[in-house]
């Protein structure tokens, strides 16, 4: 009885939620960026109407909203709109989600638990508010979009996620490639940091556009996308992501394209592809000689050189168990995040915090690395992709943590549903994904058409 009755009032009871606050929100009072935060809240209240047909709408129609990196400011709270939908979808994914785990879900989720426990010990002896509060946002961040992931992939709902992350994507994206197109004409060539259609950091952008060209780049044929658009796609993201000269982004996408080339073999278009690797090297390394050689001690460089230094000062006082997370928002006397992965880890979480970061991260490559290439490419790929990124930049930054953890979840649940479709995987290469009406879930139907080329079932 109450299986039956829990579904229809939750779906209500969010539709009246959300359409009170989507009115609020539009008026712009109270909250930072209202009208974003309308859009998004307005996207989850159509997900609601959605679900007797789809179950897991709110979570697909939180995807977009996974990469708005602006604050909603609510109740006082540093949270920001990714943070919110990501917090939504994980709810839909948790109640209306497909069980059990595969294997391979279980070994990641239990990868991140052992980093959870090594940080639990700096919220025991650092006791902030937003210590904790930070601990169960980390855990969100990677095991929460490992859980939204998998169950959209599952659910054969693939090419819809792909289709409306990547669609938000390419919005930013265009805006950066016209907004440079202005910028350049006036004589100033710079890093674009996108305004349209919301403001980002041009690290923020690029980090985030670049995985979305890895999604692009691999194309596996079970998310149904044609050659051609993800050519598209491919490019118009690259071009974005070399307009921001987000350094990190573009080296994280060259290491993304070395992945994909070693994992499917010299084809054609793999040497294609390669090709890019050399310019954007000589790209990142002449950006950085020619800062070195100006001198000018407050250039990216120099401070972040800087920072590191002071970050090693700040660990030296608290060794094994940091200064708690987020430390940087309640001590006076640390005024920035650290500029790099492990060193924002020790200077947090100390040194047993680094362990377990440390084993995460391996764990993670090792076992992703070993899952069926036409799955696992694209999944390594883009956690391989993030964790380079923030060997030079910020690392817990919601929307860049949580896409290449919602995409390794969706290659991992669709690798799932193939499983159970075809136990022996003969038919994984020709399965496209379509969405019967009154299906609970998405089923696979055969199809003629052929999507891309290559051994591991991308295109």
């Amino acid at each position: 009885m109450l299986g039956r009755w829990w579904p229809g009032a939750w779906r209500w009871v969010l539709l009246a939620s959300g359409a009170a606050l989507s009115s609020y929100l539009i008026l712009d009072r109270g909250l930072r960026n209202g009208v974003i935060s309308a859009v998004l809240i307005g996207m989850l209240v159509i997900g609601a109407a959605l679900m007797p047909r789809i179950p897991l709408a709110i979570a697909l129609l939180a995807t977009p909203g996974l990469i708005v990196v602006q604050r909603v400011g609510l109740g006082g709270t540093d949270l920001t709109v990714s943070d919110v939908a990501l917090a939504a979808a994980f709810g839909s994914a948790l109640l209306f989600g497909t069980y059990p785990l595969s294997s391979t879900m279980q070994q990641l989720l239990g990868l991140n638990l052992v980093y959870q426990f090594t940080t639990l010990l700096t919220v025991i002896v650092n006791p902030f508010a937003q210590n904790t509060v930070e601990w169960f946002h980390a855990w969100l961040l990677i095991s929460g979009a490992l859980l939204v992931g998998w169950a959209l992939g599952r659910a054969g709902l693939a090419h819809a996620a792909f289709g409306l992350l990547i669609g938000a994507m390419l919005v930013v994206a265009v805006g950066i490639i016209v907004q440079a197109i202005i910028t350049f004409a006036h004589g100033e060539f710079v890093g674009i940091a996108p305004k349209w259609p919301m403001p980002m950091h041009k690290n923020a952008a690029g980090d985030i556009l670049a995985i979305g060209a890895v999604v692009a780049l691999v194309n596996p044929r079970w998310a149904g996308w044609s050659d051609s658009a993800a050519r598209m796609t491919f490019w118009t993201l690259t071009i974005a992501v070399v307009l921001t000269q987000s350094r990190q982004a573009i080296i994280g996408l060259v290491v993304a394209v070395l992945v994909v080339s070693l994992r499917r073999g010299a084809s054609r278009r793999a040497r294609l592809v390669l090709l890019l690797v050399l310019p954007a090297i000589w790209f990142v390394v002449s950006m950085v000689i020619d800062q070195i050689e100006t001198g000018n001690r407050f250039n990216s460089f120099y401070v972040r050189v800087e920072w590191m230094q002071q970050v090693y000062a700040l660990w030296k006082h608290s060794p094994i168990f940091g200064h708690g997370l987020r430390y940087w928002y309640v001590h006076e006397w640390a005024l920035f995040q650290p500029p790099q992965a492990e060193l924002e880890v020790l200077a947090s979480a100390g040194v047993m915090g680094l362990l377990g970061f440390l084993i995460m991260w391996v764990g993670f490559i090792v076992v992703l690395w070993r899952v069926d290439p036409r799955f696992g490419t694209l999944a390594v790929a883009a956690v391989l992709s993030r964790i380079t990124q923030a060997q030079f930049d910020l690392f817990w930054v919601a929307a860049q943590v949580s896409v290449p953890f919602v995409v390794a979840g969706v290659c991992l649940g669709a690798q799932a549903l193939f499983a159970a479709r075809s136990p022996d995987g003969r038919h994984a290469d020709d399965l496209a994904w379509s969405i019967r009406p009154g299906d609970r879930y998405a089923v696979p139907a055969r199809s003629g058409k052929t999507l891309g080329e290559g051994a591991d079932g991308t295109a």
